[in-house]
């Protein structure tokens, strides 16, 4: 084993999402153990607002975090980018590969941060849901490696390219 990665589905997708499950083919062809965390039951959870039980998410990340072995690297897509850069700030992690990240959730207690760790970051042109302005105001202090596809914020398009790009990502660490 190399090291181990968190895979993070979005906001009312799941563990077996497209994103995710490309994700976790390319690290564990290249010897990382990987997971995927099931958070429907948090984004289904009525009386916490329109993004589910945020700090529920964000509980179940970090205690899956603590108990990895190895490097650990933290992964995920829009919500799941979200968490994964918070549990980066109180669990000790080796990088971050965020996929159309929201730098905040309206309502949400929260703003985007993260460790300071190599952290790559995927994001639409054209993304419907979060503005690509905001994430490269949030990326540029911190000097993120980010790449703005044409595409949105799915990235449905650019399945296998986000895929390519977190083994390369793997691979530099």
């Amino acid at each position: 084993m190399i090291g181990h990665a968190i895979l993070s589905h979005g906001l009312e997708s799941g563990p077996h999402a497209t994103k995710v499950s490309a994700l976790a083919a390319v690290a564990e062809a290249l010897g990382w153990t990987t997971e995927r965390p099931d958070f429907l039951a948090c984004d289904r959870t009525q009386d916490h607002g329109r993004f589910g039980d945020v700090d529920g998410r964000i509980a179940q990340l970090h205690e899956r975090a603590r108990a990895a072995d190895g490097p650990l690297v933290l992964a995920g897509s829009s919500m799941g980018a979200f968490i994964s850069a918070r549990v980066s700030l109180d669990v000790p992690c080796a990088g971050l590969f965020l996929l159309a990240p929201p730098p905040w959730l309206e309502g949400c207690r929260y703003a985007l941060d993260a460790a300071k760790v190599p952290t790559f970051i995927v994001h639409g042109w054209d993304d419907e849901l979060i503005p690509a302005q905001g994430v490269i105001d949030w990326a540029r202090p911190r000097k993120d490696r980010l790449l703005l596809v044409n595409d949105g914020h799915r990235l449905s398009d650019h399945v296998a390219f986000c895929a390519e790009r977190f083994g390369d990502f793997l691979r530099s660490l």
